[in-house]
């Protein structure tokens, strides 16, 4: 058999071509061997000494300090630095961190503070009271508001802070479930409802997104009692209504809930306690409960502001069923 060079097309004998070899290179001098181990432990330890310079900065309680990761400790670092660039020096924030303990224990709920991208700037101390959770742990879900909450009210929180943001000074209003701690969920079947209620607020003027904050009350919402768990008459009244939701009958608790005696709501309506924000919320509630809707006692769910005898709207969380 007659091999050809593929390159000039001569015949060729085995192993042979027409074409030059490359000479043979020199093996390169072997480099010497360097380890980065040494580099890379140097930076840990600088990392590490950073991050305790950052934590003994921080103005909470050595014992809180010692707890802290490194995720909570760049967590508050953040949250501390929101609030510098929001309220300067020589412009304290509003009902701050000034608030003794005392002060806030006479809240019925806790303060929130968040910059115009929804961002975490400030969360009072009382919030451990409310959710089982402290400033540090709660930081620990995320750095926004919509970490803390419920996400399936997400688009509809978004929607009440824009129109918010759009007519600074507006009061808004939401309800969501906030995350809060494994013991808590155990001892209440679940997290914990909260009404949010607050304005966008200018701090400087003119304003803009980098000088206005969205200050708002946190108020906890009671919870319905959980299978097997007798309910306490100071927590919840109970109503029975016509179909029309008129009062037929009422507790004598009511009295304790919303300042109304028995006698003075047998023959109203449901409706006209209340708050016109939540009529259409109250209205599906009502059809899903008289089309037979769900079942057992905490059927057609809802949470909805009632209107007290001394003008106040306060916060109920109802469950209804059909007799």
């Amino acid at each position: 058999m007659t091999i050809f060079c593929s390159h000039c097309h001569r015949p060729l004998q085995a192993e042979m071509s027409c074409l030059p070899r490359r000479a043979k290179q020199a093996p390169s001098a072997l480099r010497p061997f360097r380890s980065t181990k040494s580099a890379s432990k140097a930076r840990r330890d600088q990392i590490n000494a950073e991050l305790q310079a950052l934590r003994s900065l921080l103005p909470i309680s050595a014992q809180e300090k010692e707890r802290l990761s490194y995720l909570h400790t760049m967590a508050l670092v953040c949250l501390r630095l929101r609030g510098a660039q929001l309220f300067p020096p020589g412009l304290a924030p509003p009902a701050g961190p000034a608030l003794g303990t005392e002060l806030l224990s006479l809240l019925p709920g806790f303060l929130l503070v968040l910059s115009a991208d929804s961002k975490l700037v400030y969360i009072s101390e009382n919030v451990a009271q409310v959710l089982g959770l402290s400033v540090v742990e709660l930081l620990a879900q995320g750095d926004t508001v919509f970490d803390i909450l419920d996400g399936r009210v997400g688009e509809e929180v978004q929607k009440k802070l824009l129109l918010a943001q759009e007519e600074p000074g507006r009061e808004v209003t939401f309800v969501s479930e906030m995350r809060t701690s494994k013991a808590f969920r155990l001892q209440h079947g679940g997290n914990r409802v909260v009404a949010v209620c607050g304005r966008f607020v200018a701090l400087r003027w003119p304003p803009s997104p980098s000088t206005t904050a969205f200050l708002a009350l946190c108020t906890p919402v009671a919870q319905s009692p959980t299978d097997g768990e007798a309910a306490s008459q100071d927590d919840i009244f109970q109503s029975m209504h016509l179909l029309d939701m008129t009062f037929i009958d009422v507790t004598e608790s009511v009295t304790y809930h919303l300042g109304y005696h028995r006698e003075e709501l047998v023959g109203q309506s449901w409706y006209s306690l209340l708050h016109p924000e939540d009529a259409e919320l109250a209205a599906a509630q009502h059809r899903a409960v008289a089309l037979g809707a769900g079942a057992g006692p905490a059927a057609g769910t809802a949470v909805l502001r009632v209107l007290r005898k001394d003008r106040a709207w306060t916060w109920l969380r109802v469950w209804a069923r059909r007799d």
